[in-house]
């Protein structure tokens, strides 16, 4: 089964890497000492100002805090009065693979950090994204057994941008293939914007092997939330980087933004694909930091990236999530109220606002929820950046107290 994309960009079939460190992983291709380009995305300072916090952030020293960090981790039965907040320095990955998973679709997949630690699995976003070597750093390498893949369609993952057989269950199904495939029990799940959707719906399909949850940019993906960032809602505060957008489409199909460039972005004629894909793309970019960010900017121009981001998350829109009702994911939290996770939102984030991570705190209060003052959407925002970093800390302690 072939899907039909622009030549240009198309993955070199059977490309693989050779070994960094000598450490076998089940199934896993080996890969050179690289250096990724795409590392360079995280970037929080040196060293972070101490976000302390419980349901808003305050700037300062910890000591400064009736209420901040000492008492999440009390919240968890934690002892710990010291807690990193800024990334870890690159890792390169210990090994790769690539795993079949139907007879279309084969995912990239890599290991870096404690090839014993306890495991944790990165969900990108998008969806159709991929990701990147600035996503490890996040974690502890010396703790975490860290497990980042390419979804569907996306990244170095094949076919690219190829949107048969590619839903929201069978990405469910893929990570359990993977955690099976890796002989992993349990693991903890972190997932940003798509990423938080995905985290979601596995670890809700799958509590009994999930460990931890940590989400980032809430996306429940609510006709709402669609309607707000592709529609019109977004625009009035970025109405500069609206305009190319919406010009892309005649006013006479601007009624339903969504299907206009679903229409384009499965059209015959690959110079309308990618053109479109970069309007897309580039709207998203755009609007993904409090700050314009040039590094974001210039990835609506790689058009290998931008195909891939655009098709597939205009996939998933047009289809609801392949969710049976709107709002699935907040009926299901029961299924997850039991499970030790953290919610981090940044307070201006345009593309998922606000308004989702509050319904979602609002149903499952025992999570603990961050709500970072100064930022956008982006997970390398200096705040949120320094928030996810805590949260695995704190996630890193309790599991240490539990050992």
């Amino acid at each position: 089964m072939m899907c039909k994309v622009p030549s240009q960009v198309r993955l070199m079939a059977g490309h693989r890497h050779s070994l960094l460190q000598p450490r076998h992983c089940p199934g896993s291709a080996a890969i050179p000492s690289l250096t990724s380009s795409a590392s360079r995305l995280f970037s929080p300072p040196a060293a972070l100002p101490r976000i302390v916090c419980t349901q808003s952030v305050i700037m300062g020293p910890l000591e400064d805090s009736q209420d901040g960090l000492a008492a999440r981790f009390a919240k968890l039965g934690v002892t710990n009065s010291s807690v990193r907040t800024d990334g870890y320095p690159p890792i390169q990955p210990n090994c790769t693979g690539f795993l079949q998973v139907s007879d279309t679709h084969t995912l990239y997949w890599e290991e870096s950090g404690n090839p014993e630690g306890q495991p944790i699995i990165f969900l990108h976003g998008g969806p159709g994204s991929g990701t990147s070597g600035g996503n490890r750093r996040f974690f502890d390498p010396e703790h975490y057994r860290i497990i980042l893949f390419d979804q569907r369609g996306a990244g170095k993952s094949t076919p690219h941008a190829c949107l048969e057989e590619n839903t929201t269950w069978d990405l469910v199904n893929d990570i359990e293939k993977l955690r099976e495939h890796l002989k992993i029990e349990k693991w903890q799940v972190f997932g940003g914007s798509w990423g938080s959707t995905l985290a979601l719906v596995y670890s809700q399909s799958h509590p009994e092997r999930v460990i931890g949850i940590i989400l980032r940019g809430i996306f429940l993906l609510r006709k709402k939330e669609i309607d707000w960032f592709y529609q019109g809602g977004a625009s009035a505060i970025y109405a500069d980087a609206w305009e190319p957008y919406r010009d892309h489409i005649p006013a006479e199909e601007r009624d339903d933004f969504v299907a206009a460039y679903s229409k384009r972005l499965n059209s015959t004629d690959e110079s309308v694909q990618l053109a479109a894909a970069k309007a897309w793309t580039n709207w998203e970019m755009a609007t993904s930091y409090l700050v314009p960010n040039e590094e974001s900017l210039k990835r609506a121009e790689n058009e290998k990236f931008a195909l891939a981001f655009a098709r597939v998350e205009n996939h998933y829109f047009r289809n609801k999530g392949f969710f049976p009702t709107d709002s699935f994911l907040l009926d299901n939290v029961d299924k997850i109220r039991h499970i030790p996770a953290v919610i981090v939102q940044g307070r201006y984030d345009v593309v998922c606002p606000m308004m989702s991570a509050w319904d979602l705190h609002r149903a499952w209060p025992e999570a603990d929820f961050q709500l970072v003052p100064d930022a956008g959407h982006s997970a390398n925002e200096p705040g949120i950046a320094a928030e996810l970093v805590t949260a695995c800390e704190l996630h890193k302690a309790l599991a240490q107290k539990n050992s």
